[in-house]
């Protein structure tokens, strides 16, 4: 069945540095389609449909359409809203009035389950259109794709984040904690681990909140890396969890906001750091302790971007239009790896895909759960794009004493 009408096309979640990629993406493809009248951006993702707050995206130029592709952050403008039925069926009255037939949102785990509520509705609702979810996450934790746009830049800020942060250390010594987003998922602090270049490289110890995390353990880990080496750098995701579950943030105050989709904020305070860093200065005789929570900076860093996540992102939105449009499907965009390193993309139910969280796999974190094998380096290591820079030191000899 030909669906003749016009395309919307949002973003839902966090920004990432080529989210902008999957929009243009969308909106180029489907300007090739005849059955196309227009392609509308919805501003504020779901929120804007309901407010009819739409740019004609067929009337801007494929020049400056590029030039967005390569901005970082939402460009359309964002929104965590978790519809409802009644929101739902506010969305279609507004899609109807405007002919929409095709509707594109790009996000993660909540952009996927709310694509699957208006999907689900637009059936009982007897509305011919397709619905399809373009994926996008720094976490990572999509089920069913080998990574996500997003992730590879994301990934590529914080290893080269960790170089720096290990030559700092190595040139005034102590214990560095820096603390990466990932709610459930420890794919982004993993991939700290591409900083190590020499044998001696920070950073030495990263905790993932897949493996429950132990205040003794951890203290006895500082202490024996920081007696072999005389410092320690460790990478810390935000969302380590005690043995029970329980975030250890969550430890720190008795009030923790929660968004639309009830999800703890974990991002934008220090606390998790102040309270690593505390308690070794209150249990180890190591006087310099410093920490960083790199928050909101991994998402939308300017000029930090992995090329292969940039050609994903962009053909993940392209792909999503030919589903929808040449074979007339709804569902979800998946990246499927095929080789050392090359990738596909298949179309997956959304039932299969919403509200559903991948986590890291046990064989990618060591026996001791403080850092991650070589199998993960090499998953990881492609997806952070070419040209990646790294640190070198001095060879030289050094001069013989002659007063010592």
């Amino acid at each position: 069945m030909e669906l003749k009408g016009k395309v919307v096309v949002a973003q839902g979640g966090g920004p990432t540095a080529v989210i902008n990629q999957s929009l243009v993406g969308v909106a180029l493809e489907a300007r090739k389609f005849q059955q196309v009248s227009r392609v509308y951006g919805a501003v504020h993702g779901l929120a804007g449909i309901l407010q009819e707050d739409f740019f004609d995206l067929t009337q801007e130029t494929k020049h400056n359409l590029e030039q967005v592709a390569n901005t970082p952050s939402s460009c359309l403008l964002s929104t965590r809203d978790k519809p409802d039925q009644k929101y739902c069926q506010e969305i279609f009255r507004v899609l109807k009035a405007h002919d929409v037939r095709y509707f594109f949102y790009i996000g993660g785990n909540d952009s996927s389950a709310a694509v699957s509520i208006i999907n689900n509705e637009a059936k009982k609702s007897d509305y011919e259109f397709r619905a399809l979810h373009i994926p996008k996450t720094i976490d990572n934790d999509l089920v069913l794709n080998d990574h996500t746009p997003g992730y590879g830049s994301a990934a590529r800020y914080v290893s080269q984040a960790f170089m720096g942060a290990n030559l700092d250390n190595r040139a005034l010594p102590g214990v560095y904690i820096g603390v990466v987003m990932g709610r459930h998922a420890g794919f982004l602090v993993g991939a700290s681990a591409i900083a190590q270049k020499y044998p001696d490289d920070g950073p030495h110890l990263i905790y993932f909140p897949e493996k429950p995390f132990n205040q003794v353990k951890f203290l006895q880990d500082v202490k024996k890396v920081y007696d072999k080496y005389g410092r320690c750098v460790i990478a810390v995701s935000e969302g380590i969890q005690d043995k029970d579950g329980m975030p250890i943030m969550t430890k720190l105050s008795k009030t923790v906001e929660q968004d639309a989709h009830g999800n703890l904020q974990l991002s934008g305070s220090g606390a998790l750091g102040d309270l690593l860093a505390s308690l070794i200065k209150n249990n180890l005789p190591i006087k310099r302790v410093r920490s960083d929570t790199f928050g909101y900076l991994q998402r939308s860093f300017l000029g930090c971007v992995s090329d292969i996540d940039q050609y994903e992102a962009r053909e993940v939105g392209e792909k999503a239009v030919q589903y929808a449009i040449w074979h007339d499907k709804d569902g979800s965009i998946a990246i499927v790896r095929t080789g050392y390193y090359s990738v596909d993309y298949q179309i997956i139910s959304l039932d299969d895909i919403a509200g559903k969280t991948r986590l890291m796999p046990d064989e990618y974190i060591n026996a001791d759960n403080n850092n991650v094998t070589d199998a993960f380096k090499f998953y990881v290591r492609p997806l952070l794009g070419s040209g990646l820079p790294t640190p070198h030191r001095i060879r030289a000899p050094k001069v013989v004493k002659l007063l010592s």
